[in-house]
């Protein structure tokens, strides 16, 4: 995945128009993408007979778990389709959308499966796992792996990795549609603290939700927290979950630091806001069939502008991505006498600053392909 076509094309948009750039530059990476696919040197290819994508493909997302089942035979499935049309795989557009005439029989097939299945939990399955799959393959050979943007607008080599406090761990419950978007801000927080410390959750991937289930529950009720602002219950803030008074870190003597004995999990939804509404229910009636009648406890934070609001427009100002999100947590927690001694402060700079590589690097690639870095502002009523 070394090799970079397109950013060795020595053109640039002062020498042709921009739309000849643009077709050039998609061209080259649809030619570059199948034959890095069929190189016998990819380390993407198949690894024994009947396999497409490999663990260490798969894990090299972001994520720790084994290749999803149901993700593994879409793959598959699709690899036939080509076999019986006689026609390879071309992606393209947001979100790495199949084309052509390919994607028009692919559609159909999809389409008759998903309406086969009766059961509605099936079916969620199975449009995640045809969701993610078709990403993956989209985007090999022009996706980084870690930081989700193309190669040539990599940002890897400016983030600094920092140690999340142990008795934090974030749960990234992410939609699949985000999964792979370039300007999703959840990639952020593994990239910093690691896969362990902030593990990723796809939502309607049963292996991703039993992982992260079966630590919520080990962990307990008590210590399962989830950031999203439910209007349908009494809003909690840090300061009344986790202390009665906010103290300063230079007011705190020694005898009141943290004392380790649980660990405090953070679920952060990671969609759009009309997605995320799903994605909460889901949580709230796996969270009542696993602890009875009970909401699951949320927390909501101080408002505060994420510095993408300039680039991916939030419903309203007083929403924010996942990243600053998380940032947003440890600062307030950090203010609190337990937490005080733990530097928090220093692992929300870490998130913030790489928040900001993102935001020049999406920045500097729409300025590079001659699109506006300016966005309107939605006027969506979201309560």
């Amino acid at each position: 995945m070394s090799i970079n076509m397109v950013s060795s094309v020595p053109w640039t948009k002062s020498f042709f128009p921009l739309w000849f750039w643009n077709k050039t530059r998609v061209l080259l990476t649809h030619h570059y993408r199948y034959h890095h696919r069929h190189s016998p040197l990819s380390d993407t290819d198949m690894t024994e007979e009947g396999v497409v994508v490999s663990l260490q493909e798969w894990q090299g997302w972001g994520t720790t778990s084994p290749l999803p089942t149901m993700v593994s035979q879409i793959v598959e499935d699709l690899k036939v389709l080509e076999e019986d049309l006689d026609a390879h795989m071309n992606f393209g557009g947001n979100g790495g959308k199949l084309q052509g005439n390919f994607r028009v029989q692919e559609d159909k097939k999809h389409r008759a499966t998903y309406q086969a299945l009766g059961d509605s939990e099936k079916k969620l399955q199975f449009y995640s796992a045809r969701q993610i799959a078709c990403r993956i393959l989209g985007s090999r050979g022009y996706l980084c792996q870690k930081c989700w943007l193309p190669m040539e607008d990599c940002m890897c080599s400016k983030v600094t990795s920092c140690s999340l406090y142990p008795g934090i761990r974030f749960w990234l419950y992410m939609h699949p549609k985000d999964f792979l978007r370039q300007n999703n801000t959840g990639k952020i927080l593994w990239q910093v603290f690691g896969v362990d410390a902030a593990t990723l959750c796809l939502f309607g991937i049963p292996e991703h939700e039993e992982i992260m289930w079966n630590s919520l529950k080990m962990a307990g009720k008590s210590n399962v927290w989830c950031l999203y602002p439910n209007k349908n219950a009494v809003l909690k803030s840090v300061q009344n979950v986790f202390g009665e008074e906010s103290v300063a870190r230079d007011e705190v003597a020694p005898s009141k630091q943290l004392k380790v004995d649980t660990t405090q999990h953070f679920i952060l939804i990671d969609g759009t806001w009309s997605n995320s509404a799903a994605m909460f229910r889901r949580l709230q009636d796996k969270a009542k069939s696993v602890w009875g009648d009970e909401d699951l406890s949320c927390i909501s934070l101080n408002p505060g502008a994420s510095a993408m609001h300039k680039l991916r427009p939030q419903p309203s100002w007083d929403r924010t991505c996942t990243a600053a999100a998380a940032a947003g947590l440890l600062s307030e927690l950090q203010l609190l006498p337990q937490f005080s001694s733990v530097e928090l402060e220093k692992q929300a700079e870490a998130v913030e600053h790489a928040l900001t590589v993102l935001l020049d690097a999406l920045t500097n690639r729409r300025l590079r392909m001659g699109r506006s870095i300016t966005r309107k502002m939605r006027h969506t009523n979201i309560q």
